[in-house]
């Protein structure tokens, strides 16, 4: 069972499936995590950010006709930076390094998710008609 405790903190943003919604997911994580005591000059949350623009960016792309909306989850606790985005689209994103020859998005994810000893992982919701991709980096 997943329990937050005090020290775990999460916000959710609920926003439209649109190219303006990768700005205000981006901006809403910088804010949300400078509120919760994360430094923004941290090292890590550089990636962190690229990583959330490339999640929301390709729902924003490829999703938004499935899922008008989508969710994007902020989570801190001791050590970890973890996020999400949802969308109701079924198609399950394959994280694969070097698969792609020109650093898209995914694979960009993947590369900047091990090589900052993250974890990332694709939840198919239980419906099989959307899906959660989470994204876990040690700070």
């Amino acid at each position: 069972m997943n329990v937050l405790t005090p020290r775990h903190r999460r916000h959710v943003l609920t926003a439209p499936s649109v190219p303006a919604t990768v700005t205000l997911a981006r901006r809403t994580g910088e804010q949300t995590w400078a509120a919760w005591g994360v430094n923004p000059s941290h090292t890590m949350l550089g990636p962190a950010l690229l990583i959330l623009t490339e999640l929301v960016t390709n729902s924003v792309r490829h999703a938004a006709e499935a899922s008008p909306t989508l969710d994007v989850i902020y989570a801190h606790a001791d050590g970890v930076l973890a996020f999400a985005v949802h969308d109701r689209h079924p198609f399950l994103p394959r994280f694969v390094r070097g698969a792609a020859p020109h650093g898209h998005g995914l694979e960009l994810t993947a590369e900047l998710v091990a090589e900052h000893r993250g974890v990332h992982i694709a939840r198919p919701d239980i419906d099989g008609a959307g899906k959660t991709v989470w994204i876990t980096l040690p700070l």
